[in-house]
């Protein structure tokens, strides 16, 4: 894994110390080595910038960028079947000199074009400059585990791997995207394919751009979709039998993820997911493998002894590190940097803390997520199936009626009930949910933090609703569950645009390369054909993977309810915290700043402090913002 910046300059106003700034902003991604291309077409300038992690082939033949023939690339990210097409293109006349996938990757290219993304199974973020055809080529790959920026605007087009690098270009123009800002405050993240910049976006997953440096024409292409697998027909396969099946597609799945020249280890938090990787792998392996944990201050949060009993039943060498509270809250200010488009999921710290105690050891680092939005697993799909078919269920009329009832009373007028923590946000949830019961706004609603019209009174001018995966209709109706519905578009939301977001930048904050093996490919297009029950069996979540999991640890020890992996921060924000929230939320700060609505800020600072405690979240999300706002905006 490592970090990628550049340009395609139609003005040709860039030179090599402005390529060298936006890479070098990027040196947590890859400290072991920095490299340059840099090429005047007739049209334009093209630079290719690359931090190199060194992981596999950790000689010369690894360095970046790397040249074919008339191909350029710089690279991030890993093919794990890379000596497998290697071999392809050797039987086809292809020489190599080096030991890395990425002459493989330019090899692949240079042979099949586009269509050699079939081919890879990994995680992956590129860019090849084709010098012959005057045209660049940006891919990202499936899932979306390797981020992809870029922007495009007046000529100059940008792309890196984190938004700081275009800071750093003097063609850059920052202006915020107040729509973008909007959709922060109910997700807690940007979604994809926008950004928190005008003119700026993410590139997709499972999509390629092509880039026409003569005409300046941008084109984006998909050539992978998750949908295509769950509208294909449903498994007529017996539960061991499927058992069997996801166990061996599990296994071939995590022993790619061991790919590498250096050392490897497992984030074990205790839960099923990563149970399942740390089993499955070490049954195979005769050395033990590393696991890691991550202790937090709050016993309600805390996973590690239940972490270190499952590590010591299966005999890996675990390492296990309780930060403190100090530890933790030190992380804050510098969330803002390493997360430079704004975040508000403060998982990201004990995140950013067990990676940092992982690089001690390891430079790869296992990471199971995926494992919920594959096999069903979040508890808010319990809410949908239990309680979406009910409210859909009552006449519209009487729906509509008690909705209507519920405008003209407030929560606040509800004794008893408007003291309980949170009683405010359900009841606007629950008001929406009686006008509208599809699914599209059951599932958005419960996913979001704040309503549409909680966010038009935070901001000053009117801001409108971005599309994004949500939107999606692309479920077909002969396959259509509730339960796939809720799955695919999580896949492409929450596990894209927070969790796999969270996890790049915490481990690339120490220069840890972080791998998600539920993410091969195969997994999810084998899972997606699984009968539904066998996923969600009775209430049962994610049942084939516990019954997988059971075969190596007993169920005695993993029975227990899910846990988060996250931090007390109602707690902290009346503590610690509290400087900082006296400092960014000040009204001289709000009006100064003219983004948000001063007198709603200040009325959701003073019900917090006041003990509405439910609007922590709110605090927390309105702190993130201004945090990163005053790093980016005000200080750069």
């Amino acid at each position: 894994m490592c970090g990628i910046s550049g340009f395609a300059d139609c003005n040709k106003k860039t030179d090599r110390d402005i390529l060298e700034k936006m890479n070098r902003i990027i040196a947590h991604r890859g400290p072991d080595g920095e490299g340059y291309g840099f090429y005047n077409a007739p049209n334009a300038s093209i630079g290719l910038g690359h931090r190199r992690l060194s992981i596999i082939d950790l000689s010369e033949g690894g360095k970046q960028p790397q040249t074919f023939q008339s191909l350029h690339i710089t690279f991030n990210g890993e093919i794990y079947n890379y000596t497998e097409i290697k071999k392809e293109l050797e039987l086809k006349g292809h020489q190599f000199h080096s030991h890395s996938d990425t002459e493989v990757i330019l090899h692949a290219y240079h042979e099949w074009g586009s269509a050699a993304l079939q081919k890879f199974i990994g995680m992956f973020a590129f860019v090849i400059y084709d010098e012959a055809k005057q045209k660049l080529f940006a891919c990202r790959d499936r899932a979306g585990v390797k981020p992809f920026f870029y922007y495009w605007k007046d000529g100059l087009f940008l792309f890196a791997s984190e938004l700081k690098a275009f800071l750093q270009h003097p063609g850059f123009i920052k202006e915020i995207n107040t729509d973008a800002a909007a959709a922060f405050m109910q997700y807690g993240y940007v979604p994809t394919p926008h950004c928190i910049y005008e003119d700026t976006f993410k590139l997709k997953p499972g999509h390629f751009l092509e880039m026409d440096i003569a005409s300046r024409g941008i084109q984006t292409f998909r050539y992978w979709n998750v949908y295509d697998a769950y509208n294909k027909p449903i498994l007529d396969i017996s539960f061991p039998e499927a058992m069997e099946e996801t166990e061996k597609i599990l296994t071939k799945a995590f022993e790619y993820r061991m790919v590498s020249d250096v050392p490897v280890g497992v984030f074990l938090s205790g839960g099923y997911d990563s149970s399942c990787v740390t089993a499955l792998l070490q049954k195979n392996h005769t050395e033990k493998i590393k696991t890691f944990t991550i202790g937090v201050p709050d016993d309600g949060l805390n996973e590690a002894p239940y972490a270190k009993e499952i590590a010591a039943y299966l005999g890996t060498d675990h390492t296990e590190y309780y930060c403190t509270h100090k530890e933790a809250i030190e992380i804050v200010p510098q969330l803002p940097f390493f997360y430079d488009e704004p975040f508000a999921d403060s998982s990201a710290i004990p995140t950013s803390l067990v990676s940092k105690v992982a690089r001690e050891k390891v430079t790869v680092a296992l990471s199971a997520d995926a494992g919920d939005e594959v096999f069903a697993g979040y508890n808010r799909y319990d809410y949908m199936l239990k309680y979406g078919k009910k409210l859909q269920g009552i006449p519209g009329f009487v729906r509509k009626s008690a909705a209507a009832v519920m405008d003209v009373v407030p929560a606040n007028a509800i004794p008893m009930l408007n003291k309980q923590y949170l009683f405010h946000s359900r009841y606007e949830k629950v008001k929406t949910f009686l006008k509208n019961p599809s699914e599209k706004n059951l599932l958005k609603n419960i996913t979001q933090h704040m309503t549409d019209n909680s966010v038009s009174k935070l901001f000053k001018s009117q801001v409108k609703v971005l599309s994004s995966a949500f939107d999606s209709e692309e479920l077909n109706a002969e396959n259509y569950s509730m339960l796939s519905y809720m799955m695919a578009i999580d896949y492409q939301t929450y596990l894209l645009d927070d969790i796999l977001q969270k996890v790049d930048r915490a481990t690339m904050s120490v220069s840890l390369e972080g791998r998600e093996p539920f993410l091969d490919q195969h997994v999810i297009e084998w899972a997606a054909r699984l009968p539904v029950d066998y996923k969600y069996n009775k209430g049962n979540k994610k049942f084939i993977i516990k019954e997988i999991v059971h075969k190596y640890i007993p169920k005695a020890m993993m029975d227990r309810p899910k846990m988060g992996f996250g931090i007390p921060i109602v707690s902290w924000l009346e503590t610690e915290l509290k400087p900082f929230v006296d400092r960014y939320l000040d009204d001289a700060f709000i009006i100064k700043q003219g983004i948000f609505n001063n007198d709603e800020v200040q009325r959701i600072r003073e019900a917090f402090y006041n003990g509405k405690k439910e609007r922590a979240e709110k605090i927390w999300f309105l702190l993130m913002f201004q945090m990163w706002y005053d790093r980016w905006m005000n200080n750069n």
